[in-house]
């Protein structure tokens, strides 16, 4: 998601040359940064205000890596969507909405300003936090699972289109009992029709802690529900060690801290429907 590479805006003392933009809201936010939105603010240093934040991305005069916070969120909505349409926006926030003016940047960039130099880390005084650093995702942890999710949310269908009906058998785990995740990367073995799966214990985990979910709202921005095609929503709850990425029409892939580039599908069966439609309802949504 590139921005206008050329339009400065001011950030501390100097004019910033923007190159990208994101939201950091309870609905929306970089995912990479933490399980829920007050844990993502955190990361930064912010206070998880109600209605969120923009961050804008870019470089000084010098090359040096800097994120304006903003508080203007409708600025920043209206420049991602239309770049995200292919159409030219020019972000240029007031500087009356600048929250803060962090050094480096939080996610990693492949885009740079041009006519400045390579981007780097701003030099700060000794006092100064550390410059922000994009999450280590070189090693499977949080941070690469929840990129994970993120990227099955996206390209829903060709997840989907991955499994066949009978590559995702009917789920029983949400009960306690018996899983039927096998796992999508792995091609599964034949067995006779009607044969259930042994049990994984870290799956029946997950899906009895999104249960306890729905009678204890958890963090905010935790449980998150977005636009899907038809009557449908794409669900996506997070917890310690997990994520969950689901169509309320459909199935559920789960990614697990402990269980380094897997992706494991889980049939809809007898509880998968309601434990979904139960998330959604506490779900916060875009607005």
């Amino acid at each position: 998601m590139a921005g206008s590479d050329d339009a400065p805006v001011a950030a501390a003392d100097e004019a910033l040359y923007v190159l990208t933009a994101v939201l950091l809201t309870p609905a929306q936010f970089p995912s990479v940064l933490g399980d829920d939105y007050p844990a993502a603010c955190a990361a930064l240093g912010l206070t998880p205000l109600d209605e969120g934040y923009g961050l804008v991305l870019g470089q000084d005069g010098d090359g040096a890596r800097w994120t304006a916070v903003i508080d203007d969120v409708s600025l920043v909505a209206v420049a991602i969507a239309s770049w995200d349409c292919g159409m030219e926006y020019e972000l240029s926030p007031d500087e009356r909405t600048l929250v803060a003016a962090l050094p480096g940047w939080p996610l990693a960039l492949a885009v740079a300003a041009p006519d400045v130099p390579a981007p780097h880390d701003p030099d700060t005084e000794a006092t100064d936090p550390p410059p922000l650093t994009p999450p280590d995702t070189s090693t499977w942890g949080p941070a690469q699972r929840r990129l994970g999710a993120d990227e099955i949310a996206l390209q829903w269908a060709e997840w989907r289109g991955r499994l066949d009906d009978a590559d995702v058998l009917p789920n029983k785990q949400a009960s306690g009992t018996e899983a039927t995740a096998p796992e999508a990367e792995a091609a599964p073995e034949t067995e006779p029709e009607g044969t259930a799966k042994p049990g994984h214990p870290g799956v029946r985990q997950v899906l009895e802690e999104a249960r306890a979910y729905i009678d204890a709202p958890p963090p905010l921005g935790r449980v998150r529900s977005s636009f899907a095609p038809g009557d449908a929503r794409t669900l996506r709850a997070d917890g310690p060690g997990w994520s969950i990425v689901a169509r309320t029409d459909d199935i559920a892939f789960i990614l697990l801290d402990t269980e380094p580039g897997e992706v494991i599908p889980v049939g809809r069966g007898p509880e998968l429907p309601g434990l979904l439609e139960g998330l959604d309802k506490i779900a916060v949504r875009p607005l």
